[in-house]
């Protein structure tokens, strides 16, 4: 939908702004429809499965392809003093990449950053870039990296790089030999977040809510089989809020963007 100044001439404040943000919101929510190819850039193994497994399980059987890349090796992921470092990084690769048959994620894409001392680097930038690139996404799928009271810099960082990534990847002199090596640049249609304060679509994932649990079962050093059900009552319950508001048993929630709305853009926050 393209605005004109005549649509909004004529009506007060409140009117104008609420015609501009359906201006801008065209399209939004129909993401998740349209896409045929989804990159998923998560902090850590399970964060995906956590917060979008629903959705994935349903873009997947939709016949969308799904790709992860995990930004750090997990390796913190423990309390246990006498689980190392290493140990805990191979257990947990091998965890997602369970998950991921579950889902029906059949790539897995590994930075190994350190766990927990990720930030926002040219070397991570680029990185990403070329992965934009490789894969030519539809849909980059992130966690919202202004998320009030976040205190994980790795979640922080890390939608700060799939999002300045995704932006960047459209200019040929940025990563420039990415394109000398044959690769295009790249326009992302849409960005969504996760785990954010005000998403804009809402997904019906009832009937794919047990396999989203499954998939985050399979993450067993994070979430021991003996106490699970702490988890699947956590997620079954934010889910069930969720599905409320578009009248389902499930649901789970996104903040979806184009790449116009994360620049110089001051009505994004309310789209």
């Amino acid at each position: 939908m393209i605005l004109e100044e005549a649509n909004i001439k004529d009506l007060d404040y409140e009117e104008a702004y609420k015609t501009i943000l359906r201006a801008e919101s065209t399209g939004l929510n129909r993401a998740f429809e349209v896409a045929q190819r989804v990159l998923c850039i998560q902090p850590h193994p399970d964060d995906t499965d956590l917060a979008a497994g629903g959705l994935i399980a349903r873009l997947v059987e939709g016949g969308c392809d799904i790709t992860y890349v995990t930004m750090t090796d997990g390796s913190i992921g423990t309390f246990d003093p006498e689980t190392y470092p290493e140990k805990i990084t191979s257990i947990r690769v091998s965890e997602q990449e369970e998950a991921a048959k579950i889902l029906g994620v059949k790539r897995l894409i590994w930075m190994n950053y350190g766990d927990s001392s990720l930030r926002p680097t040219m070397d991570a930038r680029n990185r990403l870039i070329t992965v934009i690139r490789e894969i030519q996404p539809h849909i980059v799928l992130t966690n919202d990296p202004w998320l009030t009271y976040e205190a994980h810099p790795d979640h922080v960082a890390t939608g700060i790089l799939a999002v300045e990534a995704a932006f960047f990847a459209m200019f040929p002199h940025v990563n420039p030999s990415d394109v000398r090596a044959g690769l295009r640049p790249h326009v992302t249609p849409f960005i969504a977040f996760y785990w954010t304060r005000k998403p804009n679509v809402y997904v019906d994932i009832t009937d794919y809510i047990d396999r989203k649990i499954k998939a985050v079962a399979a993450h067993k050093s994070q979430f021991p089989p003996e106490r699970f059900w702490e988890t699947e009552n956590s997620l079954r319950v934010h889910s069930r809020l969720l599905g409320k508001k578009i009248g389902v048993a499930y649901a789970e929630a996104f903040k979806v963007l184009s790449l116009k709305h994360l620049h110089c853009c001051p009505y994004t926050e309310d789209l």
